[in-house]
């Protein structure tokens, strides 16, 4: 544990956290991919499945059972909830998020660390959760108008990663020079998808007017 990773750590449970406040007190999902929501239930199912066969610490435990837990009840709320299944905007929500996770799942039988079921269902996760912003974007981009909260979330799942990078990059000066390829790659690819979004925030909040995206 360093500061880059608790602060990433924090972003992402601060992303999940605006997320859930949208849904829950504004009833609504309108301009929230259910296929994004989806693609990481699945990234945290498949990545956390030591939980109930390796401790690490408590802090470790609970962030786990957060992700898994908060990712699920959005997917249920936007599936099952009377009042927020019907701000769902599907018709905008088109991405065939199903081909990300077959590419993702074909690059974790060929790219992996160890050919094991549970090293295969990692690598699997890194590669989904780099692209599993992009339903999101895309819904974002055809929608162009970008309410607050929906905008902050973005914003702050994309500084959880640009936080973990920090965080790679520290523990590679002082553990060794041990790299992590995978996640080193995946990381830079979901990183550089938001860099449009960033740059559209930034001048958003510099001329102090409402976020909009490019077409």
């Amino acid at each position: 544990m360093n500061a880059f990773r608790f602060l990433g750590d924090m972003t992402h449970l601060f992303s999940v956290i605006v997320l859930l406040l949208k849904i829950y007190a504004n009833k609504s999902c309108s301009g929230v991919s259910r296929k994004t929501q989806e693609l990481y239930l699945a990234v945290f199912v498949a990545r956390y499945l030591d939980l109930f066969t390796d401790y690490i610490s408590l802090y470790n435990t609970v962030m786990k059972v957060v992700f898994i837990s908060t990712s699920a009840a959005i997917v249920w709320y936007m599936r099952r909830h009377p009042q927020v299944r019907r701000t769902y905007d599907k018709d905008q929500d088109t991405f065939r998020h199903v081909f990300l996770a077959a590419a993702a799942f074909v690059l974790a039988l060929i790219f992996n660390d160890r050919f094991t079921l549970r090293e295969i269902c990692w690598a699997f996760s890194i590669y989904l959760e780099a692209v599993a912003i992009l339903p999101q974007l895309v819904l974002l981009q055809r929608s162009r108008n970008v309410d607050n909260l929906t905008g902050q979330y973005v914003l702050f799942l994309g500084a959880y990663r640009a936080f973990y990078i920090l965080n790679w990059i520290y523990r590679y000066f002082t553990e060794g020079h041990q790299s992590r390829w995978i996640p080193w790659i995946a990381g830079l690819v979901q990183t550089g998808l938001y860099a449009d979004f960033f740059y559209y925030y930034f001048l958003s909040w510099k001329n102090n007017v409402k976020l909009e995206l490019p077409a």
